[in-house]
């Protein structure tokens, strides 16, 4: 931690070299007095600011500010008069110093003020600084004489308890002078501060913001805390340094755990959305001109109305999928949202499982398909859901499958559609409002209020600065580039295969990147280029960073570990470990963490005499809340539910036909009107390649650009098993941006690749926690869908070790013993 500079003396360590970042108050010290706190905060500049919170009556939230911009020997003067005036009740004292308000709460007493005590520099954004928190307080503005209401003390200690299950110190990150809230290219393109900002769906301290920003008109006192990832490091290639930033933001909306968080809700909030964003800027001094590039990416639950119970007598949750919502309206608003945020297209990559011996995912990979379809008939061609249905799971099982390169061939098809950010900033920018977090009383009406950045997208274009900036003529800038439209990933926990789909994107989008940026000659990175394994490092870090956060354990790597070359026996040991983990987070610690969660959001308010949030936990998994889906008796037939035994029960006492004819038929409009779709086309310069230039080493044969729409020709399934279908499926099902035919061919291209899969090492699978430990009591091995065993080809490690096998020990035991594997596999 930095140390704070004397408020006498005026200095700043904090303060950043640009002047014109002086303006924003990043350090405050903290006074009290009986009835009063007193909040100094200053800047680079000298100026300091008051701000006073009465402490009388803690049960209101009442807070001012002095108008007055004082010098340091004033506010020296003016804190030596509050002293003197309030000697008779103790003075004046220093109570802390702080970096900024987190926020304000209040459970059935008084209000409580959170702020950050120390911090950490994590990474800088054009000269704009990123700080991580690392200590925080609670406070109470209650003075310690005034006596509670006993009856409510211990409740108000066990809410105080639960809050302090957020640990702000881990993952939660801010900046005084930058929108990290925001993409880089909505910062650039579309220009919002002060307190429509604290409303966007990635600032997780909104609700605690609430009352003082109401009460000031400005956010000038608070921070705006983002919850999920950000990692920066500095890269050279041909002798050039560049910096490379990844950046996940978690939604608040839908917020929580794994099993009490799943699916959509009526609003069309998923639980899990994360937005990743990954930046590739030019390292070069302050005064000079920066390129820098973005692309962003999605990841979010499978939006449907389902479920998963926490079980702690089973490591496997039955799936329940309710088909309440039939005309998919939540499904649809969750797109809509999409398309407000990030324009067309909007690209699906579904990687849950296609066919299974026990239909769990592949449950909800037929209604997801089925909402698409539904959706898209109702849209004009050219906004279309984009869709791949891909099953990850068995692919990375196929001994000739390269789940990297057949991924990274996708990410190129995508990358095709939406293109990404490129854009010369000037000095001028960085100095000049320009991603500036500032505030105003303006800024602060509702009329002028936003949330979740709808509609912004229509304003990007437009509002792309010039590429040449007029007061700094001596610049010649390249045209800039815009991405339209996002690639929306999902498994069932949207974090272990998801990470390794986002990875693969990732490194598709750094190539075109450094080309973009004149850093390389070529828009494509090897597989075992050093930057590949660079960037797989820090999706690796946030993966496991995003897994803790939803699911209780670091991710499951085995996709990643396979390509280092790792132990086959060290990578299944660490996934047993980190199953374990996940299991027993879920089933022991998830109920009060997501009531810590729901209470920091202010999705629950504490209230005297109303129920606590512990003592409704029954009651809101029946009645629908927490993520539980509410089943009424008038409704079970509504509802598949897929057992972990296989069975699939789908009571049906009253016809579907009857309950659809009680639902009004609704009219259906298009996500976008014409004017998103007449966007003019990405500009670039002849020395940088169109998206459509788009590819990726590796990748052959090229494929026209045909390939890459809805004109997908429809093959029946003709039992090759190089992709799961069913009966009922044909090609178009499985995508309609893509063809299925092609990727799957490119299998054949890496039978023999010794760089991606080492000889030395067994295939294992890639899954989710729920697939990692099979059932201990199997009696063979398990069989593939030839009906031949899967351990074809492999020799027991002694023949004559595994004749003498007792017949007294179980058949999995002697599976271990004979081939030397790991039990749980």
């Amino acid at each position: 931690m930095t140390s704070s500079p004397s408020m006498e003396n005026g200095t700043s360590s904090s303060s950043s070299g640009s002047s014109s970042l002086n303006g924003c108050m990043q350090e405050f010290k903290l006074f009290q007095t009986h009835s009063n706190f007193y909040m100094i905060g200053w800047n680079g500049s000298g100026v300091h600011r008051v701000l006073k919170i009465d402490r009388l009556d803690a049960s209101e939230l009442n807070v001012s500010e002095d108008p007055t911009a004082y010098t340091k020997s004033e506010c020296y003067e003016l804190l030596k008069r509050i002293h003197e005036g309030n000697k008779a009740t103790g003075g004046l004292k220093r109570v802390a110093v702080c970096y900024g308000i987190i926020g304000f709460i209040k459970f059935l007493g008084p209000y409580y003020m959170l702020v950050i005590t120390e911090r950490r520099e994590i990474g800088e954004i054009c000269g704009h600084r990123v700080y991580e928190v690392s200590k925080s307080e609670m406070i109470s503005l209650q003075h310690s004489s005034v006596l509670g209401n006993f009856a409510n003390s211990r409740d108000e200690n066990r809410y105080k308890r639960l809050l302090c299950m957020v640990d702000l110190t881990k993952d939660f990150f801010f900046s005084y002078s930058y929108n990290v809230m925001r993409s880089f290219q909505k910062n650039v393109c579309d220009h919002e501060s002060g307190g429509t900002l604290y409303k966007k769906m990635f600032v997780w301290n909104e609700f605690l913001t609430r009352g003082i920003r109401h009460h000031l008109r400005n956010t000038v006192w608070t921070v705006a805390l983002v919850y999920g990832f950000f990692k920066q490091t500095t890269l050279s290639e041909a002798g050039r340094n560049f910096k490379l930033t990844l950046i996940a933001r978690r939604s608040r909306h839908n917020a929580g755990t794994r099993y009490l968080k799943r699916g959509i809700n009526e609003s069309g909030n998923v639980a899990n959305d994360v937005e990743t964003e990954q930046i590739v800027s030019e390292d070069v001094p302050e005064d000079s001109p920066m390129q820098i590039s973005s692309v962003v990416q999605n990841r979010g639950s499978i939006p449907l109305f389902w479920s998963q119970e926490t079980s702690r007598m089973n490591l496997k949750p039955d799936i329940v999928l309710s088909k309440r919502d039939l005309n998919y309206e939540a499904t649809r608003l969750h797109f809509e949202n999409l398309v407000e945020r990030y324009g067309i297209p909007i690209i699906i990559l579904n990687l849950i499982k296609t066919k299974e011996r026990r239909p769990r995912e592949s449950i909800l990979r037929a209604e997801f398909a089925n909402a698409i379809d539904f959706i898209n008939k109702d849209l004009p061609e050219e906004n279309r859901l984009r869709f791949l249905h891909w099953d990850l799971h068995k692919h990375f099982q196929s001994k000739t499958a390269n789940v990297l390169a057949l991924l990274g061939k996708v990410a190129a098809c995508a990358l095709m559609l939406t293109g990404f950010f490129y854009y010369e900033v000037t000095p001028a920018m960085k100095l000049e409002g320009y991603m500036s977090l500032s505030s105003s009383d303006a800024e602060m009406s509702p009329q002028n209020s936003s949330d979740d950045d709808s509609g912004e997208y229509d304003s990007l274009e437009k509002n792309l600065p010039p590429s040449k900036n007029v007061a700094n003529g001596d610049y010649d800038t390249k045209p800039g580039r815009l991405q339209r439209g996002v690639l929306r990933t999902n498994c069932i926990d949207c974090l272990d295969r998801t990470n390794v789909a986002q990875y693969a994107y990732g490194w598709a989008a750094l190539g075109q990147q450094l080309y973009a940026l004149g850093i390389r000659d070529a828009p494509t990175i090897e597989l075992d280029d050093r930057l590949s394994s660079a960037l797989m490092g820090l999706y690796e870090r946030m993966g496991d960073t995003l897994a803790y956060q939803y699911g209780g354990s670091a991710a499951h790597n085995k996709v990643f570990s396979e390509r280092r070359g790792q132990w086959r026996a060290a990578t299944q040991s660490q996934e047993f470990l980190r199953t374990l983990q996940r299991y027993y987070n879920n089933a022991y610690m998830d109920a009060d963490k997501q009531d810590a969660i729901n209470i920091f959001l202010g999705t629950f308010q504490p209230e005297k005499g109303k129920q606590a949030i512990w003592e409704l936990r029954s009651d809101s998994r029946s009645n629908g809340q927490n993520g539980e889906i509410s089943i009424g008796e008038d409704e079970r037939f509504l509802v598949k539910r897929c057992l972990s035994d296989g069975n699939i029960l789908h009571e049906s006492r009253t016809p579907m036909s009857a309950m659809s004819s009680k639902h009004e038929s609704i009219s259906h409009k298009g996500f976008m009107s014409s004017r998103h779709v007449n966007h003019v086309t990405s500009e670039s310069s002849p020395d940088m390649p169109a998206a459509g230039d788009v590819s990726l080493s590796r990748c052959t044969p090229s494929m026209p650009s045909t390939h890459f729409f809805g004109d997908v020709k429809k093959i029946q399934h003709n039992g090759s098993s190089s992709y799961y279908l069913s009966e009922q499926e044909d090609m178009s099902s499985v995508s309609n941006f893509v063809d299925v035919e092609w990727l799957s061919s490119s299998e054949n291209l890496y039978e023999n690749d010794q760089l991606y899969r080492p000889s030395s090492y067994s295939t294992a699978e890639v899954s989710s926690s729920e697939n990692i430990i099979s059932e201990v009591k199997q009696s063979t091995p398990a069989m593939n869908e030839n009906g031949s065993s899967s351990r074809k080809g492999k020799e027991p490690m002694g023949t004559e070790t595994s004749t003498k096998i007792h017949d007294d020990f179980t058949d999995s035991f002697k599976q271990w013993v004979a081939y030397g594997e790991a039990l749980c596999h």
